[in-house]
Parts: structure tokens; C-alpha cells; sequence
């Protein structure tokens, strides 16, 4: 199982990433990307990706509704210049 993790908002001016980028997931451990992975995301990821691999819905987490959990980066942009960005996580079956 993958999960799929995509750039859909930013506020302010982010340095690694741009709306559309993704990077990936893979059997719950696995990270897969082509472009670098900022360390404020990873850190925002990292407590919810182990509930969204085994199959735990967004809504039962109060990540969202659908099949798409919501989470942002730690990035506190109007106090370092820098930028805050929101991601989707879904699932992809392969």
C-alpha cells in the first residue's frame, strides 16, 4: 500500500516545495521521492502515517473527511519569512 502525500496550499514562501509536488509512502516505511523532503513536513507526518497505513479513515482520526487526511507543516511563516504548507495524504493502491 502507498500513500500519496501532495502539496494543495502554501502561506508565504516555501523554500523546498510548490502546489502539486508529492512524495510517497510505501508499505507504511518506505519513503519515495524525487524531490527533497523538508524535515518541518516530515516532522508533521510522521505522528498520523502509521493510523493512515493500516487503514484508519481520516474522519476516525479528525484529519478530515473522505479518503483524504489533511495536515500542515511546523513552518510558522509570518515569524521566520519562510512558508506554511498544507498537504493531502490519500491511500493509492498499487
Amino acid at each position: 500500500m502507498r500513500l500519496i502525500v501532495e502539496v494543495i496550499d502554501m502561506k508565504g514562501n516555501c523554500p523546498v516545495y510548490k502546489i502539486g509536488n508529492t512524495f510517497s509512502l510505501i508499505d507504511g516505511y518506505k519513503l519515495k521521492s524525487e524531490k527533497p523532503i523538508c524535515m518541518h513536513a516530515l516532522a508533521s507526518f510522521l505522528p498520523i502515517y502509521n493510523a493512515l497505513s493500516k487503514g484508519i479513515k481520516p474522519k476516525d482520526l479528525g484529519l478530515g473527511e473522505g479518503e483524504k487526511a489533511y495536515f500542515q507543516c511546523l513552518d510558522p511563516y509570518l515569524r521566520t519569512g519562510g512558508g506554511t504548507v498544507t498537504f493531502s495524504v490519500y491511500k493509492q493502491d498499487e
